[in-house]
């Protein structure tokens, strides 16, 4: 069986960070071993939260239990999703390391969760600025949508080609842009490599519950095929519309099962 190892939030209730990817991976026969970078009751878009981070300390002391049980070896994949502060940047850098060390050829994810159109930064711009320097440079992979591109890059991607342009000018490997510029009615994965660059279209669901980027960001370091990955994540977005919560159990029969999505050059 495969195992990836995913440094994100925790939430008791819902389905965001970890608590998203673990679930799905685990309903597609993926292990996970979760390492919390902050524990929360909720996405702090409810009216009331509360949790504290784990201090970085607290995850270096984690990362090293593993490592010394000898639980490093064997993962295939390690995605770094949220940190709360520059400290637990530091701490990934580290982790990233460490994997490498202990499992040569692991694929290293970077979801890089900085903001959003309209609000912008949702993280303090130190902050920001650590997972742009020390993180993203060590990425086999990142998964940025599309205000993240382009805080990134610094670039214009109002249009598929500027979002073309600064996925490339990342200097990431691979590059997988979630809700590229493609009007109203669509989203999908602008997916930029060496080797060119892919559209994956999908229809855009309204009133998703948080976590769908977590999500896809999960099944990308578990391996999956952007297609096949997408192709689960529109599907669960479909069956979540006005829920709370991802309906990611309840559903799983539904979205498990999902047919990848084809993609066009561009």
């Amino acid at each position: 069986m495969a195992r990836v190892l995913i440094l994100s939030s925790v939430v008791a209730m819902g389905h965001v960070g970890l608590s998203a990817g673990q679930p799905v991976c685990q309903l597609l026969g993926v292990e996970v071993t979760g390492v919390p970078t902050i524990v929360l009751s909720n996405h702090p878009a409810w009216r009331h939260v509360a949790g504290t981070a784990v201090a970085p300390e607290r995850i270096t002391d984690m990362v090293g239990a593993l490592e010394a049980n000898g639980w490093l070896a064997g993962h295939a994949g390690v995605l770094v999703g949220y940190m709360p502060g520059v400290g637990h940047v530091e701490a990934a850098v580290g982790l990233v390391e460490r994997m490498r060390a202990a499992a040569p050829g692991v694929r290293v994810v970077v979801d890089p969760i900085l903001g959003d159109h309209p609000k912008g930064l949702y993280v303090k711009e130190n902050v920001a600025e650590a997972v742009r320097d020390r993180l993203v440079p060590l990425a086999d992979m990142v998964t940025p949508n599309l205000f993240e591109l382009g805080w990134l890059t610094g670039r214009d991607c109002a249009d598929l080609a500027g979002a073309r342009e600064a996925a490339a000018a990342l200097g990431v490997p691979v590059v997988h842009v979630t809700s590229p510029p493609l009007g109203e009615a669509e989203t999908g994965v602008l997916s930029v490599s060496e080797t060119g660059a892919e559209l994956y279209r999908s229809a855009k669901e309204w009133d998703v519950p948080h976590g769908i980027g977590d999500v896809f960001a999960a099944l990308i370091a578990a391996g999956l095929p952007v297609g096949q990955a997408l192709g689960h994540v529109a599907a669960l977005a479909e069956v979540s519309r006005g829920c709370d919560h991802l309906a990611i159990v309840e559903s799983a029969a539904r979205w498990t099962g999902a047919a990848p999505i084809t993609s066009e050059r561009v």
